[in-house]
């Protein structure tokens, strides 16, 4: 329909397929996204944003900079970037306009940052990663993370599971007090070790692919800088499921291709289950802190030892 728009935002070939094996349109995407605005944005508000989006007839790519035709309504923060050495300009989306925009610019994905922009050096959760083999079920991730919880609750802490919407699992810890970017890496490194331990032949903590030996990745490297998917953002995935949060006692059984852009909007009518899960603000325990210090960073293991297999094959040429 030519001329259509929301909350005073146009929008375009909203029938169009959303991207090739989507199984939605545009228009599907817009509309979940509206539908959900009051529980989404929430999880966005005020975080540095990276999207992924999607053309026609071109592969997705994430956006982290907002495009010089951005509109001035949009808030943003500008936020430096070690590794490229330059400013970035990201989107923070604080509205449901905001929301509308990103999606009609098809933004599929949201991945907010782990804190504040105003506030960007102290992460407001410690995050879980829980990735099973490829081809594997969604129950070993969700086992993998009862690993977690374990772990959690042994030193009197507490998160909240969702999928996410890939065909993985994540477990949220809010935090208080505002611990150190480091220190929460460092706690986050601790709990995976600890639930490695728990169950070395389910999960492990080891970096490279090769070395996992088909058992769920325990990804302890969602800090600092990085980003993680928000709760009920769709994926760029066959028939565009979103993360959805699930309570500890139905987390094996869950099917997370059950929440889409389809029928995600229909389970939310009664309530935020994200906002209802999740515990309050908690301290991190000393003995994860100090435990995780000793622990080697995972990415820079990974690098090293990338390093020495290149020297082995060069000598061996």
């Amino acid at each position: 329909m030519a001329g259509e728009e929301r909350d005073g935002v146009p929008l375009t070939n909203l029938d169009q397929e959303l991207f090739d094996g989507a199984g939605a349109s545009k228009r599907d995407l817009v509309d979940y996204l509206d539908a959900v605005h009051e529980r989404m944005v929430p999880a966005l508000r005020d975080r540095p944003l990276s999207v992924i989006r999607v053309r026609p007839g071109q592969p997705p790519f994430m956006q982290k900079n907002l495009p010089k035709y951005t509109p001035d309504w949009v808030a943003r923060a500008d936020v430096w970037a070690d590794r490229s050495r330059r400013m970035v300009s990201y989107g923070l989306c604080n509205d449901r306009r905001t929301l509308i925009w990103f999606a009609n610019q098809r933004a599929v994905e949201y991945h907010p940052g782990l804190a504040l922009h105003s506030d960007w050096t102290h992460p407001t959760h410690l995050i879980m990663d829980l990735d099973p083999p490829e081809g594997e079920p969604f129950r070993l991730a969700a086992q993998a993370a009862l690993l977690v919880r374990e772990v959690l609750s042994a030193c009197g802490m507490a998160g909240a599971a969702k999928t996410s919407g890939a065909k993985g699992a994540h477990v949220f810890v809010p935090l208080a007090d505002g611990p150190a970017h480091d220190d929460v890496a460092a706690a986050t490194r601790a709990i995976a070790a600890r639930a490695e331990r728990l169950d070395p032949a389910l999960a492990t903590t080891a970096f490279i692919v090769e070395q996992r030996e088909g058992k769920v990745f325990l990804d302890s490297t969602r800090a600092g800088g990085a980003t993680v998917v928000s709760a009920y953002s769709p994926r760029l995935r066959p028939g565009v499921p979103v993360s959805f949060p699930v309570p500890w006692d139905a987390l094996e059984a869950a099917v997370p291709t059950d929440y889409t852009v389809h029928t995600a909007a229909a389970a939310l009518a009664s309530g935020d289950p994200w906002a209802e899960l999740m515990p309050p603000p908690q301290r991190l325990d000393p003995g994860l802190v100090e435990e995780g210090h000793t622990i080697p960073i995972a990415r820079v293991v990974a690098m090293h030892e990338g390093k020495r297999r290149a020297r082995e094959k060069r000598a061996e040429s």
